[in-house]
């Protein structure tokens, strides 16, 4: 561990950093599995809902609540997914504004509303750090005059495989090095002294969400049931659906009677058909956190600065991009396996609409249309009249990355009538393509053909002719 230590100080990292990645390799050498049987959980049956919740109407509480709170959005990720080589937060999603326009405008509005000068924070990464800063500066400079701070992820050092020492690559130093998962936000509040700065300005609970979910805005309801019932941390979670059946889950230890989360990773394989039912295991998290801040601190004091995380590793080569390179261990936690760390944490179940990321260009697609709107305070909604979003399945050869989708997607669709869509080979979307119903668009060879914007496509499957989708579809739903 010395090695690591050695080469953490040198790269400027503090003791929390250290700290937390010492923590993080131990599990790691001693073979932890971090398996959860089912035997040794119980399943969470019920919780208390947003919309169960006592409404807040006097205008003075919410203004008192709303200074003792910052907002802090996760934003640290580049998008590479979705070819993106800067801040996801960047790019733009809805009527020419970003994500964090948007997250910008929703602070600046709620500040002007209640009069409280609700905190902002950014948690960023290295690699997301200078193009967010100069976008902010330039455009919401006067978000920053009002708190704006930021707080920056600290990175881990990727272990050789066989070695199980830092791993080196002399070509390119920088891929010597990871992203330590969402779970750094707890060293990173510690270790750069934003805890105590926080707490020392008065601020008592924090709402952490990711940059990529424009549904994840602060809710005053949300804010003062977490502050009336003195929790150290709250959870966000919505029901499972057959979608979602694969994807981790909310349970009960047996042990300790706390609520924990449950990977699939941790699940033995004898027990995945009890994973994945979603009658039982009913409830997903949204990564919709809520913390109150002193009680973190006390948390953090008691566990030596660290709290015990369940270790995330994921097996890599050193260079991502080349398959050649030697094998080596990210290690990794996530914010969210934090519930268990808490005595008397608890979890409220929210509705769809604030867990909508955006994860890919399908996202982006369904986003930009007119099946979402902005309202007076810069929430993204769906339509009136519309109860789900539609479901978008774009051509990956085509759509997967932004610059092939933008070039494909030259204006806004409507979607507010439609429950499907599915593209199959290149199509150019012009402006005012409206889609009804379930559609498809078939093109088979290979040459982009148009969707013209002054025609309406309606149940059914439409193939190109002469380059243009007819309206009339070659088979009907």
């Amino acid at each position: 561990m010395e090695h690591f230590e050695r080469k953490m100080m040198e790269a400027g990292l503090n003791q929390a950093a250290i700290g937390a990645f010492r923590q993080n390799y131990h599990a790691l050498a001693q073979g932890d599995t971090g398996l959860l049987p089912e035997g040794n959980i119980a399943p969470v049956t019920q919780l208390p809902s947003l919309q169960d919740l006592k409404k807040q109407d006097d205008p003075e509480r919410v203004a008192q609540l709303l200074k003792k709170t910052a907002v802090l959005k996760l934003n640290g990720g580049l998008g590479t997914s979705m070819g993106l080589d800067k801040a996801k937060s960047l790019l733009e999603v809805k009527e020419g504004h970003t994500f964090l326009d948007l997250i910008s405008m929703q602070i600046k509005d709620m500040r002007k509303r209640f009069g409280a000068d609700v905190k902002f924070v950014l948690m960023n990464s290295f690699s997301t750090s200078e193009d967010t800063n100069r976008y902010m500066d330039e455009k919401h400079g006067d978000l920053a005059k009002g708190g704006y701070l930021e707080l920056m992820q600290n990175k881990s050092p990727k272990v050789d495989l066989e070695t199980m020492l830092p791993a080196s690559y002399p070509e390119n130093p920088d891929l010597e090095w990871c992203p330590p998962g969402h779970g750094d936000i707890y060293p990173s509040l510690l270790g750069t002294g934003m805890l105590d700065k926080l707490i020392q300005d008065g601020i008592e609970y924090v709402f952490v969400s990711n940059s990529d979910n424009l549904g994840a805005t602060l809710d005053v309801d949300l804010l003062a049931h977490f502050a009336s019932k003195d929790m150290p941390f709250m959870m966000e979670v919505c029901e499972r659906t057959e979608s979602d059946k694969k994807g981790g889950h909310l349970c009960v230890t047996r042990k300790s009677g706390k609520l924990t989360l449950r990977e699939s990773a941790m699940c033995p394989a004898e027990d995945m058909d009890a994973f994945q039912d979603i009658e039982k295991h009913r409830f997903f998290n949204t990564n919709n956190l809520w913390l109150n801040l002193s009680k973190l601190k006390s948390v953090l004091e008691k566990n030596d600065g660290v709290l015990p995380l369940p270790l995330i590793k994921n097996k890599k080569t050193i260079n991502p991009r080349d398959d050649t390179t030697a094998a080596v261990y990210q290690l990794e936690t996530a914010m969210g396996s934090a519930i268990e760390a808490f005595d008397g944490a608890g979890a409220v179940c929210v509705p769809r609409s604030r867990f909508a990321p955006v994860k890919t260009c399908n996202d982006l697609f369904a986003l930009r249309s007119d099946a979402y709107l902005v309202t007076d305070d810069f929430r993204v909604v769906l339509a009136e009249g519309m109860t789900k979003p539609p479901v978008v399945k774009l051509d990956d050869q085509f759509y997967k990355k932004v610059d092939k989708f933008d070039r494909l997607v030259k204006g806004k669709v409507s979607l507010r009538q439609c429950n499907r869509l599915t593209v199959v080979g290149p199509a150019l979307f012009e402006e005012g393509v409206v889609l009804r119903g379930t559609v498809e668009f078939v093109n088979e060879d290979g040459t982009s053909a148009t969707i013209e914007g002054s025609r309406t496509y309606e149940n059914g499957c439409f193939k190109p002719q002469d380059g243009v989708f007819p309206s009339s579809p070659a088979k009907k739903f």
